[in-house]
């Protein structure tokens, strides 16, 4: 099945040609068996893979009734979460949304922001100050309710809505979507009666945004979640046969071609700002999925042709380790001409009459050649524009090929041991109940 996300690697040939991402077929064919089949490392968190089509028409329904609920009640609703938990969504609400929302006064649906994302005391103090006067709804995301970072908000905005509003009404606008049975938010979810959807045993955080943890905040913010699974089901479709036709398979086996032959670090490029936080996600995703047992492509991202302004020195001239790889979108979804000057201060009017959009374009064509020709392998991804099938198409190609990438790296796409040894550290110099040992070894460290 096609789809419209097109990923081309002709920039990347003169490190990866196809003859070499063609050898590495065979691997990637294995690769995406385990993915599929359930054959591989990390098997008992695959439930993303077929969320697309398995997500029934009720649970999508149940879905958008929620967020109507929420939408009727509050001028805004916070997300809380972190990782995984809230990266999905805010890089899909913000790849929709009107670049100034923020400074809008009248909103058709409630404003969703988000904490539980950090630590920051002046953060959750100015959030408190904001919604002093406010009608909010909380969605807390969290498996296990006990999550440092988004447990802190929680207990902190929970406590501001039940004193504004009473227990009673505050149960109404506080939606949990955390594990089925077990853990401190699915207890406390059940005493005070909230709303509740479930983070399936199956569904890492990072591989989430298409469950529940993904649409509700999309669906309040008054996106089409219909469209966005839709989307993704077209993604799943296109990306079963270990082919250069499907996507995915290209995208993983052109990275680990560059990755044997030194470059270790892929710059995720977009040349839309409302893009900026499907790269943050992105950045998780690979990171988490792939760093790991001493290997790992290093996922960074920038943002052009703001960036090139600081970072365009280094990628051009500096140590050859990188590769791009370029998310261009086809059609803005609006119009704006440069105008003519008749002083021409500036010396603009060779470009007047021009779409800002073409001047854009010009901008990553002339970028991706030159840094070509400086020794930066380039791959490039095309979507037809930010629209919601689009995105779900991207999100879950980039998920797929996430998993056959990291098994051909030969590590456990679906674990993340390493993000554990900063929070037992944490827990040991805050003397969480448990960690006396700890806290005695790391105190002596410092």
């Amino acid at each position: 099945m096609k789809t419209n996300i097109n990923v081309n690697i002709a920039q990347a040939a003169a490190v990866a040609p196809e003859s070499a991402v063609k050898a590495l077929l065979p691997e990637a064919a294995d690769a995406l068996a385990k993915v599929d089949n359930g054959t591989g490392a990390g098997n008992d968190f695959l439930g993303w893979t077929d969320l697309p089509t398995h997500t029934t028409q009720a649970e999508l329904e149940d879905i958008i009734a929620t967020a109507r609920s929420l939408q009727k009640d509050c001028e805004y609703v916070v997300c809380i979460g972190i990782g995984g938990s809230y990266l999905g969504a805010k890089a899909v609400i913000e790849a929709l949304s009107d670049s100034f929302a923020a400074y809008r006064i009248d909103y058709t649906n409630p404003k969703v922001i988000f904490a539980g994302q950090n630590i920051g005391e002046d953060y959750l103090f100015e959030l408190r100050n904001l919604l002093a006067d406010k009608k909010f709804g909380i969605i807390v995301i969290s498996k296990s309710g006990t999550t440092t970072e988004p447990a802190i908000a929680f207990r902190i905005l929970k406590e501001q809505l039940e004193q504004r509003v009473g227990k009673e009404e505050a149960s109404r606008r506080i939606v949990a979507i955390t594990d089925a049975k077990r853990g401190a938010l699915r207890q406390l979810a059940t005493e005070e009666g909230y709303k509740t959807f479930v983070i399936d045993d199956n569904v890492g955080g990072r591989f989430s945004v298409l469950s529940p943890v993904g649409l509700l905040p999309i669906a309040v913010a008054g996106y089409d979640i219909m469209a966005l699974m839709a989307g993704a089901a077209e993604m799943q479709l296109a990306t079963k046969e270990a082919t250069l036709e499907n996507p995915a398979v290209v995208y993983a086996a052109t990275r680990n071609a560059l990755y044997r032959a030194g470059k270790k670090i892929e710059i995720l490029v977009n040349y839309n700002p409302k893009l900026h936080f499907l790269a943050e996600w992105w950045k998780q995703l690979y990171g988490e999925s792939e760093g790991k047992d001493g290997k790992g492509i290093f996922p960074a991202a920038v943002d052009f042709s703001t960036d090139l302004h600081s970072m365009g020195q280094w990628i051009q001239d500096g140590e050859r380790t990188i590769f791009e790889t370029v998310i261009s979108v086809d059609a803005p979804e609006h119009e704006t001409i440069v105008p003519t000057d008749n002083d021409n201060l500036d010396g603009l009017n060779y470009i007047a009459g021009k779409r800002v959009d073409e001047v854009n374009k010009m901008a990553e064509i002339g970028t991706r050649i030159a840094h070509v020709d400086g020794g930066v392998p380039n791959i490039r991804i095309t979507i037809p524009a930010l629209r919601e099938q689009y995105l779900g198409q991207l999100i879950y190609f980039f998920e797929k090929a996430c998993g056959i990438s990291g098994y051909m790296l030969e590590v456990n796409p679906f674990d993340q041991p390493g993000v554990e040894a900063y929070k037992r550290n944490m827990f040991a110099l805050l003397g969480k109940p448990g960690y006396e040992a700890e806290t005695a070894a790391i105190r002596a460290k410092i």
